[in-house]
């Protein structure tokens, strides 16, 4: 018979391993470039990505002096002391990467502020005419109203796309239906598409299911439709299709459209890409950069196909879940 004791001693055994094993797991797949060193300076451990990526790396062995250097490595290190040993974990940023990283902060910083000034300068000059003697002043409110909106529109967008790249905005959490979301979204849209002369269809397999969250979804969709709303042009259809079809759950969102030029179809998903034919919208260039990253971080591809005449459509694809088959 076990002693109560020793059952105690066992079960701290057993929690210590298993705070151990945790350990190992979080180092292992640590999306950053680390590295665990004891005292002298020998690699005890490191993360999958930092075997991958640094060449020659030996556990057991010193660390390589380079890797120690300000310079291109940027290391940054952690004292710890487990179990009263002096250990060091040591974080490295991969050669380029911060060169990157602010050529694109700053390229993001340069588009944003160019989309912002657009709309600025048109409510300066409407607060300038507004000064002017007989102006029909709730006109001129109105169209600031529309400025200050599309303003507010730009920003939004801006912040949720940080949001996603950062990871602060999760994607998928469950298994959606999506047939309902998307007839809620259409049937939103219903007046808008009146005005603008479009008109809305859909073909819905009521028991397809994406990995998305429904805001996610709810949000990749309506961009779908204010893309067709905004560019079709008047007398345009739109048609939103979900199916299963081989293996996977597609969305397709096609109108029928003046279409885009070949060249543009590949540039569609950029962060305030527009055509010739677009540049002249109030959309904040953001709509379908926000639908590509949902759609790939969910684990889904989604492609732009079409052509002047041609109208456009947005095809995206899921792997079917075996389980929701």
């Amino acid at each position: 018979m076990q002693r109560p004791m020793d059952a105690g001693l066992d079960r701290a055994a057993d929690g210590l391993e298993l705070e151990a094993e945790r350990g190992r797991a979080l180092l292992e797949e640590s999306l950053e470039l680390v590295l665990l060193l004891d005292e002298h300076d020998r690699v005890l451990a490191a993360s999958r990505r930092a075997r991958e990526a640094i060449h020659g790396l030996q556990i057991g062995e010193r660390v390589p002096d380079e890797l120690l250097q300000p310079e291109p490595w940027r290391p940054r290190t952690v004292p710890i002391e487990p179990g009263g040993k002096r250990e060091l974990l040591l974080y490295l940023r991969e050669p380029g990467d911060l060169a990157a990283y602010e050529e694109l902060r700053a390229g993001f910083t340069a588009a944003v502020s160019h989309e912002l000034r657009t709309p600025l300068a048109r409510l300066l000059a409407l607060l300038e005419t507004a000064t002017l003697p007989s102006v029909n002043a709730e006109e001129l409110i109105e169209q600031g109203k529309a400025e200050v909106e599309q303003i507010r529109e730009l920003i939004d967008d801006v912040l949720f796309l940080s949001e996603l790249e950062t990871g602060r905005a999760v994607v998928s959490l469950t298994m959606t239906r999506a047939a309902p979301i998307a007839r809620e979204v259409l049937a939103g849209i219903a007046d808008r598409a009146e005005r603008a002369g479009l008109t809305l269809s859909s073909e819905l397999d009521e028991e397809a299911q994406v990995p998305l969250r429904p805001r996610m979804l709810r949000v990749v969709v309506e961009n779908l439709a204010e893309n067709a709303l905004r560019y079709a042009g008047e007398g345009a259809s739109f048609s939103l299709a979900l199916g299963r079809v081989g293996g996977e759950v597609v969305i397709g969102a096609r109108d029928t459209g003046v279409g885009v030029g070949e060249h543009d179809l590949a540039r569609l998903f950029e962060r305030f890409y527009r055509t010739d034919r677009a540049r002249a919208s109030r959309g904040t260039g953001l709509g379908l950069a926000i639908v590509k990253h949902i759609v790939t971080s969910a684990g889904g591809r989604v492609e732009a196909l079409g052509g002047p005449g041609r109208g456009l459509e947005i095809r995206i694809a899921f792997p079917e879940r075996a389980e929701h088959r």
